[in-house]
This record gives structure tokens, sequence and C-alpha cells, in this order.
């Protein structure tokens, strides 16, 4: 069995409207020094799986299919032996 740490990030050059919302959130309160506030998602699951190579096939085809948009977004993971 596996936990795979699976990380979904926008492509730089799609525009991030609720990564502006919170840069301006945080600029509100005062903290000038913040830039370019990118919001992404970070997904974990556990995969019933003994043969990582296995496994990696499986998370690909999850992600491609279901959890990743692969027209705007771009994704690795990482997977822990449990």
């Amino acid at each position: 069995m596996f936990k795979a740490k699976i990380f979904i990030k926008r492509r730089r050059t799609i525009l991030d409207p609720q990564g502006k919302a919170v840069e301006l959130g945080i600029k509100s309160l005062g903290f000038q020094n913040v830039s370019n506030v990118r919001i992404d998602k970070y997904i974990e699951l556990e995969i019933n799986e003994d043969d990582e190579e296995k496994a990696k096939v499986e998370i690909e085809k999850i992600c491609n299919s279901l959890l990743a948009n692969p027209h705007l977004e771009d994704y690795f993971f990482e997977l822990e032996k449990l």
C-alpha cells in the first residue's frame, strides 16, 4: 500500500483569480511585501497496490482522468510506502 501526495498547479500563463483575491486580502492587512500569490491543490490518497510502478501508473490515470485539468494544470506526485 502507498500514500500518494499529489500536487496540482495551475499553469503560470493561466489567470488565478483566487490567488489575486488572497493577495489583495493580504495587502489589505498591511503586508505589502507579498506578490504573485497562487492557489493550487494538494490531494492525498492511499492506493492498495504493492507494486510501486503499478501504483504510479494508476495515479497517473486518476490524475489525467479526474483530478487535474490537462489543459490548464500540471501535476506531480510522490509515493510513500505504508
